[in-house]
């Protein structure tokens, strides 16, 4: 059993507040191995995810060897990313995410790239345009190829790689839209499809299977039907599925939808008390609070059999830790997580079950600095 030593990192987008010097001691405190570092615009729209822990617009050479230097210290890895719409919504605002995801994989590139483990996380997003029209999911597909094929090739050329994450970012419009599906990456169809249009080895995703339990898909079905080799992480965050009301009058296979407010009270039929409320789950971490609907045994196992040797890396949206908004809970959901994932991931040793530190990351792989991208150049 020598070969148990996956690393479980710390994604940072639940500390919004803190400074990054705060944020490497909190995940030196819960036992993490390395951070997901969270870089979303400060100009950006989002308003669940705002935590932007480094300095993008003037990252320099410098910035990265310090950053470098500093993580080394704390004997922690790291990553990036930033999630938003780049195929669909506001015009403006899809091209300033593009502009920004390549700023990321600039820094991505400043940081050792790949040869470093530095990644560069994202999503796709959806054109809803395009979608609501006949065929609109392969015009989806299409726009993706034309947005993300320079973006590949530039990250490619930096010896860097984008992940995708699965999220169908459900609650990302208002409610009283029909549809949940607001990212493309977020089934394997999608995927497989996209790795198909640009068969590209620089870029990947990022798996997380709490999006599929709510769907009512085995994760470990997922797994075995993925090419492990495009799976560079693990998201660590899982689901409850709720027996409600809503749940039985709208179904398991749409959204509960919107209606007039009066009509819903009349007909004493349940409504989404917010725009993220419409497919009957909790959010949850492994191992805090209550038994979710997943077997993580089994997910363990076969990511195991698949080869993969990648950082598992929670994100805590959990209902009863970060959503209290109490950094304390916060934190005990972080270290329940790890005690949780330890016997899966780490060998047992003489004081227990312990991650056995792998290699530093490299100064020498930043070799020169490089000019800002945007779009319109690629």
């Amino acid at each position: 059993m020598n070969n148990l030593n996956n690393p479980i990192w710390m994604m940072s987008s639940a500390f919004d507040k803190l400074a990054l010097p705060a944020l490497i001691d909190k995940a030196k405190t819960v036992g993490a191995q390395g951070i997901d570092l969270c870089v979303f615009r400060k100009d950006g729209t989002r308003q669940d995810h705002t935590a932007t822990h480094l300095p993008y617009d003037n990252f320099s050479l410098d910035d990265a060897k310090k950053l470098i230097e500093q993580f080394n210290e704390a004997e922690l890895q790291l990553s990036l990313g930033a999630f938003e719409n780049m195929i669909g919504g506001d015009p403006e605002q899809r091209l300033k995410n593009q502009n920004h995801l390549l700023k990321l994989i600039r820094i991505a590139h400043l940081l050792g790239g790949d040869a470093n483990n530095v990644k560069v996380g994202t999503f796709v997003g959806y054109n809803h345009e395009l979608g609501s029209t006949e065929n609109g999911f392969q015009k989806n597909l299409d726009e993706y190829k034309k947005v993300f094929d320079p973006i590949i090739r530039y990250a490619e050329s930096l010896g860097v790689t984008v992940l995708y994450e699965n999220c169908p970012m459900e609650g990302w419009r208002s409610a009283s839209y029909t549809s949940t599906f607001n990212n493309l990456s977020a089934v394997l169809a999608a995927r497989k499809l996209m790795y198909a249009l640009i068969p590209s080895t620089a870029h990947g995703e990022i798996y997380d299977p709490s999006h599929d339990i709510w769907q009512n898909t085995d994760p470990v079905e997922v797994i075995e039907n993925s090419d492990i080799n495009r799976i560079h992480r693990i998201h660590v965050k899982t689901t409850r599925n709720l027996k409600t009301k809503g749940r039985v009058e709208w179904g398991g296979m749409y959204p509960m939808q919107k209606v007039e407010e009066s009509l819903a009270k009349k007909a004493t039929v349940s409504q989404p008390a917010n725009d993220w409320d419409r497919h009957h789950y909790e959010a949850m971490l492994p191992g805090f609070g209550g038994t979710d609907h997943m077997d993580w045994r089994a997910f363990v196992d076969k990511l195991r059999e698949k080869g993969f040797k990648g950082p598992f890396e929670i994100e805590n949206e959990a209902k009863n830790s970060k959503d209290t908004g109490n950094l304390g809970a916060t934190l005990q959901g972080y270290r329940a997580a790890i005690l949780f994932l330890s016997p899966m991931l780490w060998n047992l040793g003489a004081d227990g079950y312990n991650y056995k530190k792998e290699k530093a990351l490299s100064t020498s792989e930043v070799k020169q600095d490089i000019p800002i991208k945007t779009i319109d150049a690629l």
